[in-house]
């Protein structure tokens, strides 16, 4: 074990736990001793390629000393039973987002774990791409004045499984929820104050019989009067659709697609022809996922804030309830915090 390693317990590996499972390995500052899954067949599995201790239930981890870390990527409904154990036994806690798919749920946490001051970094891994941070720092200089609007796109290149889709709470709770997040870091301390959706089925109407939504758009607007426009398609015919476009007063910054590569091809037919989309979160974010493990390091060892925080996951989850009772009741709807 290498010095000063910060030990970790990993709870849920499906694929994004696998994903951080190989993060957290190749992390020069974590050592991943335990990992978790109600999956028996999995788990084992699992412990045997990276070499963990496969554990049968998470109380081990929350009561051994040795643990620094909870790493929480286990489905929803367990998030908040789990951060509620590992800070009662001092752990700093990653969790995944969302929080939970209910308000009231992560309300009460909130106020139940204030006593034991949590360290709690939020898994909005968008926050720590290259590209949607840079833009953030261009801002942040004055590079295009005043910020006057954000339009976000995000399109998936094909839905996740029906199995998925019934218990991810929807499309605002599942997957704009990283857009709802990314437009405050943009806005920093200049709240959204309401919201208007609008939402649709037409290629696929798998989703109308679980009540859930292939296309959906939002139109926000800050309290400074900023207006931001988020564009949600859970497909998408040529890849993974993910732009980030800031207007203000003296320009415009943009964090756009990443390609397999940059090449260009330009032939009669054609014209600046290029390579295909990365393909999905875990490759178009693949940076975003190593430097939100950096900063988690960072975290654990210091007196911080972390870039993604409990709040900041309460706050998106609230702008995406109002989502859809703006669906619902088909107009605009006012967003108190």
């Amino acid at each position: 074990m290498g010095k000063n390693q910060i030990n970790v317990a990993l709870l849920g590996l499906g694929r994004i736990g696998q994903m951080h499972a190989e993060n957290l390995i190749n992390h020069k500052s974590f050592k991943l001793k335990y990992t978790f899954d109600i999956s028996k067949k999995l788990a084992k599995n699992i412990s045997r390629k990276f070499n963990t201790i496969d554990i049968s239930k998470p109380e081990k981890a929350f009561r051994d000393k040795n643990i620094d870390l909870i790493f929480i990527a286990s489905s929803t409904s367990t998030h908040i039973k789990f951060i509620k154990e590992a800070v009662k036994y001092k752990k700093v806690v990653f969790c995944e987002k969302p929080l939970d798919l209910n308000i009231y749920k992560v309300n009460k946490c909130s106020k139940e774990i204030k006593k034991y001051k949590p360290k709690i970094q939020l898994g909005f891994n968008r926050r720590y791409d290259p590209g949607h941070s840079s833009i953030k720092q261009e801002l942040r200089k004055g590079k295009i004045g005043k910020l006057e609007k954000i339009i976000i796109t995000s399109r998936d290149p094909a839905p996740p499984s029906l199995n998925y889709l019934k218990v991810s709470g929807g499309i605002f709770k599942d997957m704009m929820i990283h857009d709802f997040d990314l437009l405050r870091f943009y806005l920093e301390k200049d709240e959204i104050e309401n919201i208007f959706t609008t939402a649709s089925n037409i290629s696929d109407k798998r989703f109308d019989k679980i009540k859930d939504y292939e296309l959906a758009s939002c139109l926000l607007k800050s309290k400074q009067g900023v207006q931001c426009i988020i564009t949600n398609s859970r497909h998408c015919s040529f890849g993974y659709d993910q732009r980030v476009e800031l207007f203000g007063s003296k320009g415009m910054l943009i964090s756009g697609n990443k390609n397999e590569n940059e090449t260009e091809i330009f032939t009669k037919n054609n014209t600046s022809q290029k390579k295909p989309l990365l393909n999905f979160f875990i490759d178009r974010y693949f940076d975003a996922y190593r430097l939100q493990l950096d900063e988690l390091a960072s975290y654990s060892r210091k007196k911080k804030s972390p870039i993604s925080s409990f709040e900041d996951g309460r706050r998106a989850l609230i702008i995406a309830n109002a989502a859809s009772q703006s669906l619902k009741q088909r107009k605009q709807i006012k967003i108190n915090f």
